[in-house]
């Protein structure tokens, strides 16, 4: 029998002043998702595509170790879309075969009294058949067991995130005003100053 679990975390932050918008930085997969994760267990499949090697997680007496695909876009307002597209079981095939996971999230820019903040929300839920003797703990030990570490899945990358995001966008910042990243789009940079 399929027990699913579900988990659900926001996020709003306080974007320091910049002369470059974090709109422009959150057009750039690549650098957000280094934030949210450690680089080290991120590997690039293409522009929008990350494969994620989630740390081992414990669960009951189980100990398993998620792949994750996910798919990072932007849309010109800056706000940025994450969707899971695949994920992987490392090293146990039965819950692999058995195993769904479906994240969801955004993150947004939005001004208030002249200072601009982000806003974001993420969604995580997983369906699994778990085997004997799993299978046989009362449902609601298992939804509560399942949906506290879910829910410590996602503080775990709101922390990170608090923490890594505005750091990198005003290292990123730095970079653009020194030259030393690859030049932004003049149209779309003066696009952004006339808002």
């Amino acid at each position: 029998m399929a027990t699913k679990f579900i988990a659900s975390q926001s996020v709003e932050i306080s974007v320091p002043q910049q002369p470059i918008p974090i709109q422009h930085y959150l057009r750039q997969p690549q650098r957000l998702v280094n934030a949210l994760v450690d680089p080290k267990r991120v590997q690039s499949l293409t522009n929008e595509i990350f494969r994620l090697k989630m740390r081992p997680l414990a669960f009951m007496s189980l100990k398993i170790q998620p792949t994750v695909d996910m798919k990072v876009w932007a849309v010109p307002d800056g706000t940025v879309y994450l969707h899971s597209v695949g994920c992987e079981i490392l090293g146990m095939d039965y819950i692999n075969h058995r195993f769904d996971l479906n994240l969801k999230g955004h993150l947004s820019p939005y001004n208030l009294h002249n200072s601009t903040r982000l806003q974001g929300n993420a969604n995580l839920e997983v369906q699994v058949e778990l085997p004997v003797p799993f299978s046989l703990t009362p449902k609601p030990i298992l939804e509560t067991s399942g949906n506290s570490l879910l829910k410590s899945v996602l503080l775990t990358v709101k922390q990170r995130l608090l923490h890594q995001l505005i750091v990198d966008y005003c290292q990123w910042v730095k970079l653009q005003s020194q030259g030393l990243e690859p030049a932004l789009d003049t149209k779309e940079f003066s696009m952004w100053n006339l808002e």
